[in-house]
């Protein structure tokens, strides 16, 4: 036998609401209550998860010089101080896939020993949306110094925002360009001259 127990409030011994319903609005308990869910609780049969699900590091552990369009080698994740949040991003060759959906943040930046004289250096982040054919510049970052033949250390830098509807199709790399080719690019596996952070902020 099946009951059907028909409210439109439920209180407690102290005539306080628990669980009221208005206008397919069901409120549970009142403001300075304390819910205690016991169990999972689900947003149309998936698992609602709270704060930071994925989040996670890498670097380029050794020096190179000239273009990389993209950076295919020596990436690590970083493992000084940091493993990672979640399943963490996955690398080949310089092209990195998401481990699911949803709006990520990426941040990426690398410290340069430019020499010579009117030299600059361009820094992207590039994304592709259909597995890899096709990539567009996703976040831009530029240094530049002119007339001094001095070395001369610098950081580029660059940060986006990405909806990634789809984990197969959304893949990233990251691209830097000189105008002088003995750009010494800088990088460590001990700490970070040089990182790309992905974090994901939210759903899709």
């Amino acid at each position: 036998m099946t009951a059907i127990l028909k409210v439109d409030t439920i209180q407690d011994t102290s005539g306080n609401n628990i669980i009221s319903e208005s206008s397919d609005t069901i409120t549970i308990g009142a403001s300075g209550d304390t819910t205690n869910i016991i169990g999972t609780l689900q947003n149309n049969g998936s698992a609602l998860s709270s704060g930071i699900t994925e989040a996670d590091q890498w670097r380029w552990n050794a020096h190179f010089t000239g273009d990389a369009t993209p950076i295919t080698a020596n990436w690590e994740r970083n493992d000084t101080n940091f493993d990672k949040i979640g399943t963490g991003m996955s690398e080949s060759s310089g092209v990195f896939t998401f481990p699911s959906t949803g709006i990520y943040k990426i941040d990426s930046y690398t410290l340069l020993s430019l020499s010579g004289t009117s030299r600059y250096s361009e820094y992207i982040i590039k994304l592709s949306t259909d597995g890899g054919s096709n990539y567009n510049q996703s976040a831009y970052g530029y240094s530049s110094i002119f007339n001094d033949s001095a070395t001369v250390y610098t950081h580029n830098y660059a940060s986006t925002i990405i909806d990634v509807t789809n984990v197969s199709n959304f893949k990233v790399t990251i691209s830097i360009t000189h105008q002088n080719t003995s750009t010494l690019v800088r990088g460590n596996t001990d700490f970070n001259t040089n990182a790309t952070t992905f974090i994901r902020l939210g759903d899709t």
